[in-house]
């Protein structure tokens, strides 16, 4: 009777091992990368989730925007479809009813407006924006006497637009943080980096900031590490 017991319990604990894991119970998670870029321009973010033990399956990347004509992009119409696709989506599959949000450049803000838009705010546990223009571009100029283009439009990241004016004041998430550098090529292209004193990269009502002194795309690459630890 002994030796048949210990075979049987063996034959569990051998099915049990020899059974695929299941990926634990995580938020999803949904990347947004920034303007005329693609769903590969977060694989080291992506890759560093699943070592993590996230499944394919519960991360978005959702592809945005023209990729051809960067100053055609703005924060309107066919750019949204995708990225609110993706958190609607993200949202409805989570196991935990909620999702963590990282973007990066256009991409972080165009996240924080289709959140705000579909008032997804309590269903995001944690939002990321790293390397963004919250506050505009001076390369843009100040509207309206910005450059005419979409991305520095009335849509678009111009200092002072109506778009930039209306995700001040907005929360986008139970925490949010941003990732900033003072040498960020794209940010502070003018050589200043703040808009009414506050480093434009600085994401409404965040709980915190993380600073490095990366470029702007080596702010999105170089620091997956810092990006996941940020959600969990």
């Amino acid at each position: 009777m002994n030796i048949v017991f210990r075979i049987g319990v063996a034959s569990v604990f051998a099915a049990i091992l020899s059974a695929p894991l299941a990926a634990a119970c995580v938020d999803n998670v949904v990347l947004v990368h920034g303007n005329a870029g693609k769903p590969g321009d977060f694989d080291n973010t992506y890759n560093e989730l699943l070592a993590r033990g996230y499944s394919a399956g519960q991360i978005w990347r959702p592809s945005w925007g023209s990729k051809v004509c960067a100053a055609c992009n703005d924060h309107y119409g066919s750019e949204e479809t995708p990225v609110a696709n993706a958190l609607t989506q993200a949202r409805a599959a989570s196991c935990t009813g909620r999702i963590d949000v990282l973007g990066h450049s256009m991409g972080a803000t165009l996240a924080a407006r289709e959140i705000g838009k579909l008032g997804l705010a309590g269903s995001v546990h944690t939002f990321v924006g790293i390397a963004g223009a919250f506050r505009g571009l001076w390369t843009c100029g100040s509207y309206p006497f910005q450059v005419w283009t979409s991305t520095c439009g009335a849509w678009g990241l111009s200092v002072n637009s109506p778009f930039t004016n209306g995700l001040q004041g907005q929360v986008f998430a139970q925490r949010s943080y941003s990732i900033k550098s003072w040498s960020d090529q794209i940010v502070c292209a003018t050589g200043v980096c703040t808009v009414g004193g506050v480093h434009s990269s600085t994401v409404p009502n965040e709980a915190g900031s993380r600073t490095f002194g990366f470029g702007h795309f080596g702010l999105l690459t170089g620091t997956p590490i810092t990006q996941v630890d940020l959600i969990q």
